[in-house]
């Protein structure tokens, strides 16, 4: 559906997240990179905090999660599940670019070039 002019979507709704759980209940690696909503404001929690849970479940059975961004960092910190995945970093667009294969300044400076 469309969000009507002069409204702004700050959760998905709960078919979205089942789509997006039943996507990631198979996926062995799982990169993170910005929360579902506006978590910050419990109203507009559940979306992000369902997801964390169910990224909390993945990594339980082996898969790799890797959370990037101080945003989606944060957003598992306040669930309570940032020890039950495999990585967090701050570094959210860095980490992007790094996965898009561009040479990061401080890696390169640490090069034995």
């Amino acid at each position: 559906e469309e969000i009507p002019d002069g409204w702004m979507g700050l959760d998905n709704g709960p078919e979205s997240t089942k789509m997006i759980q039943e996507e990631l209940s198979d996926c062995k690696t799982i990169i993170w990179n910005g929360p579902m909503g506006v978590f910050e404001f419990e109203k507009f929690a559940k979306g992000t905090n369902d997801v964390a849970k169910t990224l909390a479940e993945c990594t339980g059975k082996g898969a790799i999660t890797i959370i990037g961004g101080g945003d989606s960092v944060a957003a598992v910190e306040k669930a309570g599940l940032a020890d039950k995945m495999s990585h967090i970093s701050t570094g959210g667009g860095a980490s992007l670019e790094l996965l898009e294969g561009k040479v990061l300044p401080g890696v390169a400076a640490l090069s034995d070039e």
